[in-house]
Order: C-alpha cells, then sequence, then structure tokens
C-alpha cells in the first residue's frame, strides 16, 4: 500500500445502501443533510473578533459559506482539492485509468487526500494570515479558531458524502441551492429596516411606492429590475436545459422498434459552473490571505460601511475585476472599471466553462467510449452502421465534444449576463440552482417516477 492509499484509509467513510433505497428514504436523507447544513452554518466561532470585518459576501452563496461561523470557507476546500485533481490529472501528472474499477478507486483515494489537506491548508491560512482575526491575538486562540474551522470542513465533507450516497444528487450541489434559497428568500421577503428602507425586495418596492422621498422612484424601478432579472435567468437557464440532440437507435434483435439516446446542450451539466466559480471564489479568498500576509500579489482591499456594516473590498488587482458590478450600479455610476470587470469575469466564465465542461467528459466518464460501451450492453445499434463499438464511437464523437465545447460556452456566457444583469442572489446562484435543481428533476423522474403519487406523476412526465 502506497502513501496516497494509506492517508486516504485514515480518513473515514461512510458506507453506501446495500439495497435499492425508495424516494421517500432519499428525501428522508435529503432533508436531514440540509437540517445540519443550516445548523452548521449558524454556528458562530468562538474566540472570533466581535468586531470582525465581513469580506467576499459576494462568492459565499457560491462556497456555500457562512462568514463568521464554522463553515467560514464553505464547501470551498472541497472543490479546490478537486479542481486540482483534475487539473493534474487532465495534464497527465497524476495517470489513473477512470475506465477500470481500480483506476476509479485510485482516483477516489486521490480525491480524499486532495480533500483533506486543503481543508486543513485554506482554513489554516486564512487564520494565520489575518483573514479571521480571533478575539486575543495568542496562539491559543488562533489554534482554537482554525480547529473550529477544520472541524467543520470535514463535517460538511461527511455530509457530502451522505447526500451523495443517501440522498438526492451531490451534496455540493445541495448546499449552493441551500445558500442561493436562503439568499432569495432574505433578499426577497426580509422586513428588517436600514436608513434606507427594508432589506427584502418586495417590502422595499411596497415602501417606495408608499413614499414620497426623491429616491424612492429610483428604488422601485431598480427593485421591479432585479425581480425580472431573477425571472429571465430562470427561463434562460430552464429553456438551455431542455435543447437536446437525439441520436436515433434501434435494436439490433427486435425489428421496427427504435429509440432516441438524447445528448444535451449543456451536456456536462452544471459541473463546469460550479468548478469555475468555486475558482473565481477561491481567487478572492487567496487574494485576502495573501494581502493580510503583506504579499498583495493579486490585489489589495479596503475597509468600506455598507449598510451600517464594514466590509473588506477589493481596491485593485486581479481579485478587483472578479465580481462584475449590477446593472443598476453601471446606469447610475457608470466608469470604466466596470467594463474591464465583464471583460475579464466573462472571459475566465467562458474560457473557463469549456475547459472544464472538455475536461469532465474524459473525467467524468461521458466520453464517447463509456458512452458507446453503454449502448452497446444495452443490446443497441445505430441504424444504418455496424453494431460496433469503434464506429458507434465515432459517429458520438462528432456530437459530444462538440456540446461539450459549446455548452459550456452558452453555460459561461448566461453565467455572466445573469451576474451582469443582478437579482435576488448572485446571478451565477441563480443559474446553478436552477441546473442543479433541473438535474434532481431528471434523476426522479428517471429512477423514483412509479414511486410518486400519480398526480403529481402525471405532472412530471408530461
Amino acid at each position: 500500500m502506497d502513501v496516497i492509499s494509506r492517508i486516504a484509509s485514515l480518513v473515514p467513510e461512510i458506507d453506501g445502501p446495500k439495497v435499492r433505497l425508495s424516494l421517500n428514504e432519499k428525501l428522508k436523507w435529503t432533508l436531514i443533510v440540509l437540517f445540519l447544513f443550516y445548523l452548521l452554518s449558524m454556528t458562530p466561532l468562538y474566540g472570533l473578533h466581535p468586531e470582525q470585518v465581513a469580506r467576499f459576501e459576494a462568492l459565499a452563496v457560491l462556497l456555500a459559506a457562512s462568514f463568521g461561523s464554522i463553515l467560514s470557507l464553505g464547501i470551498g476546500p472541497i472543490v479546490t482539492g478537486s479542481i486540482f485533481l483534475q487539473l493534474l490529472v487532465g495534464a497527465d501528472v497524476i495517470k489513473v485509468d477512470l475506465k477500470s474499477k481500480e483506476g476509479r478507486k485510485r482516483y477516489q483515494e486521490f480525491q480524499t487526500v486532495f480533500t483533506v489537506f486543503f481543508i486543513l491548508f485554506e482554513n489554516s491560512i486564512y487564520v494565520l494570515s489575518g483573514a479571521l482575526m480571533p478575539a486575543q491575538p495568542t496562539l491559543w486562540n488562533q489554534f482554537l479558531l482554525i480547529s473550529q474551522l477544520v472541524v467543520g470542513g470535514f463535517l460538511l465533507m461527511f455530509l457530502d458524502e451522505v447526500a451523495s450516497k443517501w440522498g438526492i444528487g451531490s451534496g455540493i450541489s445541495l448546499f449552493i441551492v441551500a445558500g442561493v434559497a436562503r439568499e432569495i428568500f432574505v433578499s426577497a421577503f426580509s422586513p428588517i429596516t436600514t436608513q434606507s428602507g427594508p432589506i427584502g425586495i418586495i417590502p422595499n418596492i411596497i415602501y417606495s411606492f408608499l413614499s414620497s422621498s426623491p429616491q424612492a422612484a429610483d428604488v422601485f424601478t431598480f427593485g421591479i429590475v432585479a425581480l425580472c432579472a431573477t425571472l429571465l435567468i430562470f427561463f434562460l437557464s430552464t429553456y438551455f436545459q431542455s435543447v437536446r440532440v437525439e441520436i436515433p437507435l434501434s435494436f439490433g434483435r427486435v425489428g421496427g422498434f427504435s429509440i432516441k439516446w438524447p445528448l444535451n446542450l449543456l451536456y456536462t451539466s452544471n459541473i463546469p459552473v460550479i468548478l469555475v466559480a468555486s475558482l473565481i471564489a477561491s481567487l478572492e479568498v487567496w487574494g485576502v490571505m495573501l494581502y493580510h500576509a503583506n504579499l498583495p500579489i493579486l490585489g489589495t482591499y479596503e475597509v468600506v460601511e455598507i449598510g451600517g456594516q464594514r466590509r473588506e473590498v477589493p481596491a485593485s488587482g486581479l481579485v478587483k475585476y472578479l465580481n462584475v458590478p449590477h446593472l443598476t450600479e453601471m446606469l447610475t455610476n457608470p466608469k470604466w472599471d466596470h467594463l474591464i470587470s465583464i471583460l475579464v469575469y466573462g472571459s475566465l466564465m467562458m474560457i473557463g466553462s469549456m475547459f472544464f465542461s472538455y475536461l469532465w467528459v474524459e473525467i467524468g466518464g461521458q466520453d464517447p467510449s463509456s458512452i458507446a460501451d453503454q449502448i452497446i450492453s444495452s443490446g443497441l445499434l445505430i441504424p444504418g452502421f455496424r453494431s460496433s463499438k469503434p464506429i458507434i464511437e465515432q459517429i458520438l464523437s462528432k456530437y459530444i465534444y462538440s456540446l461539450a465545447i459549446l455548452g459550456g460556452f452558452v453555460v459561461g456566457l448566461l453565467a455572466t449576463i445573469a451576474d451582469v444583469l443582478g437579482a435576488l442572489s448572485r446571478g451565477t446562484g441563480i443559474l446553478l440552482s436552477v441546473m442543479i435543481i433541473y438535474s434532481l428533476y431528471e434523476q426522479i423522474t428517471r429512477m423514483h417516477l412509479e414511486e410518486i403519487h400519480p398526480s403529481i406523476r402525471k405532472f412530471l412526465a408530461g
């Protein structure tokens, strides 16, 4: 047993179910995981400085993070480990045969080791760099903060594993949806009032409509724009999810009977956006850590007061352009920096999504060879062609790689448009949530449709 296998064997693993779980069982485990996630996100860090400056709220939703809690970095370390592993495997630095059972097991061992390393490393550096300050600047208090963050990181890793094996969908996707849902609910309905009016968009619209102040018209207009932008993002995301190419197939031994094998435009679903958005979020987290370590390689920060709360925002460098301005901000106070931010952010989103989409096809078992094996093992063939794997694989290659790259570009473009328009939550988070929920819908209708109540089944199937 080598070092990687030995380290991976020391990490506790959640056993999967021995029998096929019913939909009710999966829903029960999913709700339990969600409850525990919300509970952890509200568990404050003991010993944190009471006047700690909040930061990277714009990306907290994508990281499923809650600043000041034991989930202050959220899924950041987990996804960062996955990104590094995929890059190393894609560059053949780490050689793993993902088409074999042994290779997939080996990949999972690397995944575990990388995740554990980044949970320990990122949480430690985040505290030691001063990005999270203890109430008393002593080594013991720093160790106390790091210990709490590491425990939170490991608990989130185990919750992700429970959700993936016992629930519906993956834990990371579930946590992102939970964070976005909470953000949308608060942004839409919160009645808490500040000097400028209620925090929630809908109470604010009502407040501005009844108010006679000069700013009331602008507040009302921008509130309506935010609501319309949210609905537009939902519509576009759902539409592009439904666009697909269907390859006709027939059963070799059953003449006249044929089916269609669907290949979605968004072939790799939400994976590329999760990876790119998490990469951008990780860059900002690293920017904060390096800045507080007096190494402002990625940029500098300044403290400003927003809504009565002190926040640390990027002032220069790459990190300044990793967050695109909302449409309302560009209309009220246009700057050249806004255009640069859109170009930098949009380029990262679209090129990164295309790259990770192509890479995920090779790593995630969605390559033409794997799909050809599925078709042949089902006794299917493409009409007019022999039932030969090389032939089927060649035909699939024409579609799969094109869809992966085009789908990556589309989803990156959608993410950029979503963030520029502004909405009740971060636009990329809403885009991700729609795609995740759509994937869950497809998974339920594919695997558990017969267990659903007839009236709901008719609605889902129709």
